[in-house]
This record gives structure tokens, C-alpha cells and sequence, in this order.
């Protein structure tokens, strides 16, 4: 949950959306919202095993970090948050699926947590992107990385949508659009 924790996937944790729960949990990244903060989540029974003196943290409760984190989860946890980034992600998707066929052959992942498989190297679409405007971050697979912010508008969406388009009718041309 470092990366698909805090509402990346629509749910407060990826784990949600699998029908099982974990013993133990880490988290990072969007928990600080930028901050660096990182937290590990574990069920009694595997904590059992950590007793009082046998694991200590430098920065451990750090209390910037903890009034941080604080923030980030009074935010992710209002009303709706989470419900809306599931409806972005499932706009985003759609779109994404409209695209696969010319210079993308498959669309994948959860809420805001996407990923193009890219029919020429992905090095080479990824930079094409950047030339058109859109960041995104090359990945195994020969996939590109779609992560945008969890705040993320529909017209942004719109707008990422329409340069994937124009990259997907030329994908390595290096023109803006």
C-alpha cells in the first residue's frame, strides 16, 4: 500500500477491493501528501511478535509527520472524497479504453491508478507525451504510468485524454498538439 494506499485505487486501501485483508500493512507516500511519512499497519497477532524494545525508528512519531498525516487523512476521509476519485477513475478508464487498439494495446488498473500498454517503446511514447504536454512515468512491461493527483478534474482528464489521442495516432511524433 506505499503506492496504491491512501485512495490511489479509490478505496482508503487497494487491499479493500480484493476480498482480503492483510496482516500487515505499510504505508507511505500519499499518507504524507508530499511529506515524507510512512507508517506500518499490523493485526494484534502479528504484532504479538514486536515486543517493547526489540524494534525502534529514528524519526518514529515524528510529531510534524503525525500532525501531516493527520491532515492528509482528515481530507481523504471527508464525505465523498473517496467515492469521488472511484467515479474519476472509472471516467479515466473509459477513455483509456477508447484508446487501446492503435498505439496502445491494453488499458489497466484501479481509480486513479492507471497504466497504457504501449504498442512502441514505452522510453519513446513517454517522451513524446512530455513533448505534448502530459507527464507520465515509463514502467516494466512496456507500459506508461497515468497517475494524476487525486484531485484531479474532469476536464484535466479530458484534456490527458486528448493528447493520449493525438500520441495515439502518432505515437513518436514530436509535435505539440
Amino acid at each position: 500500500e506505499i503506492q496504491t494506499g491512501i485512495g490511489r485505487t479509490g478505496t482508503l486501501f487497494a487491499y479493500e477491493q480484493t476480498g482480503i485483508a492483510p496482516d500487515i500493512l505499510a504505508s507511505a507516500k500519499g499518507l504524507g501528501g508530499g511529506f515524507p511519512v510512512g507508517a506500518c499497519l499490523a493485526t494484534r497477532h502479528a504484532a504479538s511478535g514486536m515486543g517493547y524494545g526489540l524494534h525502534g525508528s529514528t524519526y518514529g512519531g515524528n510529531p510534524l509527520a503525525m500532525a501531516v498525516a493527520s491532515a492528509v487523512l482528515d481530507e481523504i476521509l471527508r464525505p465523498g472524497f473517496l467515492e469521488d476519485i472511484a467515479r474519476k477513475g472509472d471516467y479515466l478508464a473509459a477513455g483509456l479504453d477508447r484508446l487501446v487498439g492503435g498505439a496502445f494495446t491494453a488499458a489497466r488498473g484501479h481509480g486513479l491508478m492507471r497504466g497504457l500498454v504501449c504498442r512502441d517503446n514505452n522510453m519513446d511514447v513517454a517522451q513524446a507525451l512530455l513533448e505534448r504536454g502530459l507527464l507520465v512515468i515509463p514502467a516494466g512491461g512496456n507500459v506508461i504510468r497515468l497517475l494524476p493527483p487525486l484531485i484531479v478534474s474532469t476536464a484535466d482528464i479530458d484534456d490527458a485524454l486528448a493528447i493520449l489521442a493525438a500520441c495515439s495516432q502518432n505515437p513518436t511524433a514530436t509535435h505539440a498538439v
